[in-house]
Order: structure tokens, then C-alpha cells, then sequence
């Protein structure tokens, strides 16, 4: 490392305290992604709430329970807006406390770029390279736009954080940073798979018929990907490639036993590239000076235009509910936000326009309530309120345990009568009685 940079480093090295001492009254933060929640920054924001009102702060997906919400639990001097839904974010809403802000996940340095501006950015990184470079490690995905109009950007440094190889716009260099936090020693949150069970099981068997040699995968979080990736891996399939919104430990599970190679993709060739990362201990090892890895904004890796470069994407994807009309719900309860808009359009669009891709949707039949009533996840009309994440003309591929069926093409009446045929048996007849009632059936 250079003086130069040495004595810069030194320069905007910091407390938490200094680095969030700025922020006024009626400004706007942006507090990172995912698992890069500032500890250290968030907690002394929160120490200064009494001198503050009004103050947005935005973060993609809180993974921990912010200071500021803490320390504040009526919202007189902070307001949390959430760009993704997750646990944290859903408890902060029923208390009044997080708002959801709609994107299509692509657009979002876009969106960011031409009617957000931050006044303060403050994001963890890995710590300072010889070239003056500190690595977003592994959530790239609206990071690099909120920062390009930040008037403020704070790095708080964890050296447990992976070097995550570009791709672009992976680092930013200190010439672009104002203040630099040290202490952080802290491991990465980890976020083990969900426990698969026979529903996703016999879920991703109908969708393991349609995966072919050369396919490239869009797996995302929770127990069916989890289950797909494991069959995959038993599989005798070969040449499979990765371009995923998040990259997951089946991914890395699928790469060590030789299924990924990347062979057949048009672009990003021999890569696995992704926006963010999202797992255990095992996936941030993997990602470390890894060179098989690419890592890219968001705009480059769910723009529909880009994903459907690459052959035979399959993107595989849940939901809610859906309507009888093919409308997916894949983001709220009726009214209640239990999620957010994410990549599920993008990569269910982007599938389709790939040369023998597929978009698929898929939903466990039935889902039982608190007081132990089963219900249909596949409806007449979806509950009022509910917000329709994929509108049915961009529906492809829908799954349940009872089969797959393919919905592009056809009438009101056959899409139906489809979804129909993969409810749960005890919920058929009364499905069909309402699609006649309604001139679908």
C-alpha cells in the first residue's frame, strides 16, 4: 500500500459517533443490504435520537433489529422504509414502523438514480486493499446507486467479510469515501436453509422434469430451491450454469459436485453470477477470492434483457396465492406486507424470453391457519387487498405436489381448468363451481 493511501486512510478514519455526527433532522440514509446491517453506525445514530425528527432511513431487507427502531419505539425521530421485506421488516410493520418501497428489483438503481437522494450512505465492506479498494463483500445489488448519490458515504469495516470478485462495481475506492469505522469483528449473519418437507419434495419433482443439460439456474431462498438443488446434485444432469438474484449454499453444493460449470452460457461464461449472497458459513468461504464468482449490480443481473441472453434459464420462484385468473401473490397476506416485489418478475419475464427457458412458480396447495383450518393457496379471486406480484400474462409455469402445468396460450377457461387440476382434491369441486360462476368454468 502507498503512503498516499495510508495517510488518506488515516485522514477519514473515524468513531461511529463522528461519522454519523452530520446527519440533520429530515434526512435520508441508506443503511446497506441484507446481512451488511452498520452495526456500529445504526447504534450511534440511535444515541442522537433526541436531537432528531424525521430522519428516512432505507435499508434492502433488514436482517437484525435496527438501534433506531429500538431506541425509538413510536417513531418520533426515525421512519424505516425497507426496499425487501423480511422477518425483522415484517415485525417493524405490524408495529407501525417500516414502510415497503415497490420496485421491480432491476430497476432499482435506476429508480434510485433519478428520484433518490441519500444523505448519508453507510454500508459494510471489507477492509482497505493495497490499491485503495474496500469490497461490498456479498450484496451488490443497489449499493453502488445509492452511493452515487449520497452526499456522505461511511464504510464500517468487518475483516470477516469475503472478498467477493467482480463483475463491476463490486468496491469502492477511498477517494469516494468520507469516513472510514473500524471495530467491527462480528461474523457474518448466517441464514441456514428451511427444512424441506414432503410437499416440497414431490414440488420439485415435477419441476426436475423440465431441468436439461446446459440448464441456467435461478434458485432462490427458502426449502424448495434447497430441495431442487439436492436433486440436482443426484441428478445425471451436467453443463449447468448460474445466474441467480442470490447466490445460496446449494450453489455451492451443486459447483463441488461437478454440475456447475458454466459451459453453456452465452454470457458471464464458465461464472456464477449473482447480486447478492445469502447463507451459511460454507457459501461466504466459497465466495472468497473466488474467480468462479462474478458479482454485479442488480440492474445487470435481473434485467430481463440480460437474463434471457443465456439458454434454458429455469427460474424457480414462490408465492402465496394465486387466482383462478393465473394473478400471483407472492409479496402480502391480504393487506399485510410479508415480502417484497424482489426478482420474481424479472427473472419469470427474463425465463421466458431465454431459448427453452422457464419460469416457474411454485406453491404448496394448501396452507393450514393458527387455529388449524386448511386452506386453498390456489383461489377464485385472490383476498381482497392481496397485491398481485405477477400479473397472468407474464404466468408461465405453475407447481404444486399434485403436478406442473404451463399456462402461456391459453384461454381464461384452460387456465382454470390448469389450476384447477393441481389443487389440493378436497378443494376442486368447489374451484370448478366458482369458475363456472364467474364464466371461466
Amino acid at each position: 500500500m502507498s503512503d498516499r493511501l495510508e495517510r488518506e486512510y488515516e485522514l477519514k478514519r473515524v468513531g461511529a459517533a463522528e461519522a454519523m455526527a452530520g446527519i440533520k433532522s429530515g434526512d435520508r440514509v441508506f443503511y446497506g443490504e441484507f446481512t451488511l446491517f452498520p452495526r456500529l453506525c445504526d447504534a450511534a445514530l440511535a444515541d442522537r435520537r433526541d436531537e432528531l425528527t424525521g430522519v428516512n432511513v432505507d435499508s434492502v431487507c433488514f436482517t437484525q433489529m435496527p438501534k433506531v427502531a429500538e431506541l425509538d419505539p413510536h417513531g418520533e425521530h426515525f421512519i424505516l422504509n425497507d426496499w425487501h421485506f423480511g422477518g425483522i421488516s415484517r415485525k417493524l410493520h405490524r408495529m407501525g414502523r417500516c414502510n415497503y418501497i415497490p420496485l421491480t428489483y432491476h430497476q432499482g438503481p435506476r429508480i434510485i438514480r433519478k428520484y433518490q437522494d441519500y444523505n448519508a450512505v453507510v454500508v459494510t465492506t471489507g477492509p482497505m486493499d493495497k490499491r485503495g479498494y474496500f469490497n461490498y463483500g456479498i450484496s451488490n445489488s443497489l449499493t453502488p446507486s445509492a452511493i452515487d448519490k449520497a452526499k456522505w458515504v461511511v464504510v464500517e469495516v468487518n475483516p470477516n467479510m469475503p472478498n467477493c470478485l467482480g463483475g463491476n462495481q463490486e468496491s469502492i475506492h477511498i477517494s469516494r469515501i468520507n469516513a472510514v469505522v473500524e471495530g467491527r469483528t462480528d461474523k457474518l449473519v448466517e441464514v441456514p436453509g428451511a427444512k424441506a418437507s414432503e410437499v416440497d419434495q414431490a414440488i420439485a419433482g415435477h419441476i426436475m422434469k423440465v431441468i436439461e443439460d446446459g440448464s441456467c439456474l435461478q434458485l432462490g431462498i427458502g426449502a424448495l430451491p434447497n430441495v431442487i438443488g439436492n436433486m440436482l446434485a443426484e441428478s445425471d444432469l451436467k453443463d449447468l450454469g448460474i445466474h441467480t438474484e442470490m447466490l445460496v449454499d446449494s450453489c455451492v453444493d451443486l459447483y463441488e459436485c461437478g454440475k456447475i460449470t458454466g459451459a453453456k452460457k452465452v454470457i458471464d461464461k464458465y461464472k456464477m453470477a449473482y447480486t447478492f449472497a445469502m447463507g451459511t458459513s460454507k457459501l461466504y468461504d466459497f465466495l472468497h477470492n473466488n474467480p468462479t464468482c462474478a458479482s454485479y449490480p442488480v440492474n445487470y443481473i435481473n434485467d430481463p434483457k440480460i437474463i434471457a441472453l443465456n439458454p434454458k434459464v429455469i427460474a424457480v420462484n414462490n408465492a402465496v396465492a394465486i387466482d383462478l385468473y393465473s394473478q400471483v401473490c407472492s409479496e402480502s397476506a391480504g393487506t399485510r406486507q410479508v415480502s417484497g416485489t424482489g426478482g420474481q418478475l424479472d427473472f419469470i419475464f427474463g425465463a421466458f424470453g431465454s431459448k427453452g427457458g422457464k419460469g416457474i412458480i411454485g406453491l404448496s396447495s394448501t396452507y393450514t391457519d393458527g387455529k388449524g383450518v386448511v386452506h386453498s393457496r390456489i383461489n377464485p379471486t385472490l383476498t381482497p387487498g392481496s397485491i398481485v406480484t405477477l400479473p397472468r400474462s407474464m404466468v408461465q409455469y405453475v407447481a404444486t405436489e399434485y403436478g406442473m402445468v404451463q399456462l402461456k396460450g391459453k384461454s381464461t377457461v384452460e387456465r382454470a381448468e390448469a389450476l384447477i387440476s393441481i389443487a389440493h382434491p378436497d378443494f376442486r369441486n368447489d374451484l370448478a363451481n366458482e369458475a363456472a360462476a364467474m364464466g371461466i368454468g
